[in-house]
C-alpha cells in the first residue's frame, strides 16, 4: 500500500517547467499557511533566537511558548533558522528537553532536511532514527513520503535520502531492507542516484539478509548493468544511473560469495571488476587469494601475490594471514615460515590468526615441538589462543603421550588469560591420562570438568574403563560400565 501511495505522490505531480533542482517535482507543501497569531509567534521566536545571544533567550522562549508549539509552528521556526543549522539543532533539542512540542513526522522531516543540507551527518542520523521509531511511521515508507513532500520547502539535497537509507539498513531486518530497495528504485525513476557508499551498504545488507544472489541482482540494478533498466517501476519511466561501482562494491560481492562457498562467482566478480575498469585493492586480492587457498591452488595464490607486488599493492596482515594459512593447510610449513619471516621484515604486525595458522599447521604436519614453540611465542606476545587451536595442540600432545605438558599448558592458559578448557580439551586430556595409567590425575580433571558444567561422554567413560582394566581394577571398571549404561538409558528416556 505504501509503495502505491508514494508512486502516486512522485509520479502524479504535474510536470513543471525545467528547473535546476533535481527534486523540483517534490513540491507539496508540508503545512497550510499559519494564522496571523501563529505567524506573529513564529516571527517573534525566530527573531529572538537569531538576534539575541544571551542565555536568557531560552528562558524568554519558554515564557513565549507557555502552551507549547505545534509541529507546524516548530517547522516554520526551524525553517526561519535553516541558514544557521547549529542553532536550528539547538532549538530542536530544546523543544525535546522541555517538552515544548509533540513532534510529528513532518516536524522531524524539517529538521532532518536542515541538518542534511548542512552535512551535519551525526545529528541528522540521530533524528532519523527517532523518526523511524515514531508510531506515525506506518506504513513503512511514511517517513520517506514526508521527506519527499517537504523537500523543496526546506531547500534540501538528495543526500538526505542517503542518510534515510543507511539508517533503515541499521535495523537489519528484511522489511526495512525491502523498504530501502523501494526508495532507491523510486529515486532512480526520477533520475536520481544515491551515493555509491549507500548502494554498497544496500548490496551488503541484501546479501546478508536475503542471500548473495539477491545482493548481486540489486548490484546490477542500482548500477544500471541490466538490459531491463526499468524493472520494478513501470515501463514508461526512464532511469538515469549517475554512479559507478567502486572497489568496495566488488569487495562486498566477493566476500559474500566467498562466505557462501560460491568460489566460481568470486572469480566471476573479479573478472567483471577488471572489465568495468575498477582497480582491485589489497582486500580484493586477499579474498581471491582465499579462494585459491581453499581450493589448494597455491601456485595461483603465489602468482596473485607477485601481481600485487608488481602493481605496488602493499601486502597487509590479511593478505599475509591468507597465504600463510593456505600453506599451513597443505602442510608446506617451510613456505609458511618464509612468508611469516617476510611479514616481520616488511613491518607488518602479526595477529593471533597468524599464530593460529602456524600452530594448526605444525600439528597437522605432526611437528608438535614446533607447534609448542609457536604457541609459546604467541602467548608471550599477549595473543589469546582460540579454543579450537588449544584443542588441536592438546590432541596432538596426547597422541604423543605427553599429557603432563598438556596440564602445564592448561594451567598457564587459566592464569594468563582467565580461560578454561573446552569439553573436547578435557576429553583429550582424560583419555591421555587414562592411557598413561594416571587414574588419580584423570579423576581430578574429570571432577573439574563436571564442575564446569560438562557431562562425561561415552568416550570418557570408555577411557576410564580401559584405564582401570589395564591396572586390574575390575570392580571399578564394572561400576563405571554399569553407570555408563544407566546414563544411556536415562538419556534415551528423555
Amino acid at each position: 500500500m505504501a509503495v502505491q501511495i508514494l508512486k502516486h505522490i512522485i509520479f502524479s505531480v504535474s510536470k513543471p517547467k525545467p528547473k535546476p533542482q533535481l527534486l523540483s517535482q517534490f513540491s507539496t507543501s508540508s503545512s497550510s499557511p499559519p494564522s496571523d497569531q501563529s505567524h506573529n509567534l513564529i516571527s517573534t521566536v525566530v527573531s529572538l533566537l537569531t538576534h539575541h545571544r544571551s542565555k536568557s533567550r531560552w528562558n524568554h522562549l519558554l515564557s513565549l511558548c507557555r502552551s507549547g508549539l505545534t509541529p507546524t509552528q516548530f517547522s516554520q521556526i526551524a525553517l526561519g533558522l535553516k541558514n544557521n543549522p547549529h542553532l536550528a539543532l539547538r532549538f530542536f533539542s530544546f523543544t525535546q528537553h522541555k517538552s515544548l512540542c509533540k513532534h510529528s513526522l513532518s516536524s522531524y522531516a524539517t529538521i532532518i532536511h536542515i541538518l542534511s543540507r548542512a552535512r551535519l551527518i551525526g545529528p541528522a542520523r540521530d533524528v532519523i532514527r527517532v523518526a523511524l521509531r515514531s508510531p506515525e511511521n506506518d506504513p513503512k515508507l511514511k517517513l520517506f513520503e514526508v521527506l519527499v513532500k517537504t523537500y523543496r520547502e526546506c531547500g534540501s539535497a538528495p543526500f538526505v535520502f542517503d542518510l534515510l537509507i543507511k539508517c533503515c539498513l541499521e535495523v537489519k531486518n528484511i522489511e526495512k531492507i525491502e523498504t530501502c530497495v523501494d526508495i532507491v528504485r523510486m529515486l532512480m525513476s526520477r533520475g536520481l542516484s544515491v551515493k555509491v557508499s549507500t548502494c554498497n551498504a544496500l548490496i551488503w545488507e541484501v546479501s546478508r539478509g536475503k542471500g548473495v544472489i539477491s545482493g548481486y541482482e540489486i548490484y546490477r540494478e542500482v548500477f544500471g548493468l541490466d538490459s531491463d533498466a526499468t524493472a520494478g517501476i513501470g515501463k514508461d519511466v526512464k532511469r538515469v544511473v549517475r554512479v559507478r561501482p567502486n572497489v568496495h562494491t566488488f569487495n562486498a560481492l566477493m566476500v559474500c560469495f566467498y562466505r557462501e562457498g560460491a568460489f566460481e562467482k568470486v572469480e566471476d566478480v573479479w573478472v567483471e571488476m577488471a572489465r568495468l575498469g575498477c582497480e582491485p585493492d589489497c582486500y580484493s586480492y586477499s579474498v581471491l587469494m582465499a579462494v585459491f587457498c581453499e581450493e589448494r591452488r597455491m601456485r595461483e595464490a603465489e602468482k596473485l601475490w607477485e601481481e600485487m607486488r608488481d602493481k605496488n599493492v602493499e601486502h597487509d596482515v590479511v593478505a599475509y594471514n591468507t597465504i600463510i594459512g593456505g600453506f599451513c593447510e597443505i602442510g608446506e610449513m617451510a613456505r609458511a615460515e618464509e612468508f611469516f619471516r617476510e611479514m616481520g621484515l616488511s613491518g607488518v604486525e602479526s595477529s593471533s590468526v597468524t599464530f593460529e595458522h602456524l600452530v594448526n599447521g605444525y600439528c597437522r604436519a605432526g611437528d608438535v615441538d614446533s607447534a609448542i614453540l609457536v604457541y609459546n611465542d604467541m602467548c608471550r606476545k599477549g595473543f589469546k589462543p582460540e579454543g579450537s587451536t588449544i584443542e588441536v595442540l592438546i590432541g596432538e600432545l596426547c597422541d604423543k603421550r605427553r599429557v603432563f605438558e598438556v596440564l602445564d599448558i592448561l594451567k598457564a592458559r587459566v592464569v594468563k588469560f582467565g580461560l578454561f578448557p573446552t569439553e573436547k580439551s578435557y576429553m583429550f586430556l582424560i583419555k591421555g591420562l587414562c592411557e598413561e595409567g594416571k587414574m588419580e590425575e584423570a579423576l581430578k580433571v574429570q571432577a573439574e570438568m563436571v564442575g564446569k558444567g560438562f557431562e562425561p561422554s561415552l568416550e570418557i567413560y570408555c577411557s576410564f574403563i580401559d584405564g582401570y582394566m589395564k591396572e586390574g581394577n575390575v570392580e571399578m571398571a564394572s561400576m563405571l560400565r554399569k553407570e555408563m549404561f544407566e546414563n544411556q538409558v536415562r538419556q534415551a528416556d528423555c
